[in-house]
């Protein structure tokens, strides 16, 4: 058998790091611990970066300068925002993109900003509210070619519903009328038994309350605030000043059912300027 060479494994001429350059064998390092939150929001901040380029660098990949190097044009708007959010005390990354994507100051961009919340909001909110006894009370009153007295902002309508279009009322006499118009709706007999005993704002009856197009900005539009006083008496001021105060029966997405069965007065929220429910009165309890 040939002898075994001096400088072999594990004799005196043994390569550094081979199985006899150190006990145990191959090398070992202990895993890094993943950076927290903090860490990348920091390193990110500091070097004017992206938090996925921040994580990176201290996960042992691309260090920031390097990313900025290599995407000088990117790293000039973090620069720029990072810069925007310095002089801005709570202006988060996302809002300081979007002012300087949209050339608005904060203020116009945060203003706008809520605006969209807000309708998104009203949008989530007549979602949740079931839509059926409202639909089905006006395809009733089309169905049965019902006369239906309409009150506008300055004047009333003897008319018949054909009709009904997510915006407007088509009528048999008048045509189409777009919703907004509506302050409320009964039927012809119901309207001439309530008229004698209405209260009436004087002012509000001179001039009318306009209708703001967009939902955010009137007085009631959400209306899952009207769900708790479901058959209490209520007191309602619309914006012609006419003044209702009857049970309230069913709420709907966009509207109110007032009164009672095979008596309702249909009010649209967007019609509406107070709300009150009437002291002492309680929800209806059924038998």
């Amino acid at each position: 058998m040939a002898p075994r060479s001096p400088g072999g494994p594990g004799g005196p001429g043994g390569r550094p790091g081979g199985f006899g350059g150190r006990p145990g064998g191959f090398r070992s390092s202990a895993p890094r611990p993943p950076p927290t939150p903090e860490q990348i929001l920091a390193l990110a901040q500091r070097e004017h970066v992206p938090a996925r380029i921040a994580k990176g660098e201290l996960e042992g990949k691309m260090k920031c300068r390097i990313w900025r190097k290599l995407h000088a044009e990117e790293a000039k708007r973090f620069d720029q925002v990072y810069e925007l959010m310095g002089q801005t005390p709570g202006l988060s990354l996302g809002d300081a993109f979007g002012v300087l994507q949209s050339g608005m100051t904060v203020a116009e961009f945060m203003a706008r900003k809520e605006r969209t919340q807000r309708k998104a909001a009203i949008k989530q909110a007549r979602g949740e509210v079931d839509n059926a006894v409202v639909a089905e009370l006006l395809s009733g009153l089309i169905a049965g070619k019902t006369e239906v007295s309409v009150v506008l902002a300055e004047r009333s309508l003897l008319d018949t519903l054909v009709a009904e279009e997510p915006i407007a009322f088509t009528l048999e006499r008048t045509g189409r009328l777009e919703k907004l118009q509506v302050v409320l709706l009964a039927r012809r007999g119901e309207w001439e038994r309530l008229l004698p005993g209405l209260e009436r704002d004087a002012k509000l009856t001179q001039k009318p309350a306009t209708v703001a197009r967009q939902p955010d900005k009137r007085p009631y539009s959400d209306p899952r605030a009207f769900l708790d006083h479901l058959g209490q008496q209520v007191k309602l001021v619309l914006r012609n000043g006419i003044t209702l105060q009857l049970p309230l029966m069913h709420v709907g997405r966009f509207d109110l059912l007032l009164g009672e069965t095979g008596h309702e007065v249909f009010v649209p929220l967007h019609a509406l300027l107070r709300f009150e429910p009437v002291a002492g009165s309680a929800p209806a309890t059924e038998a």
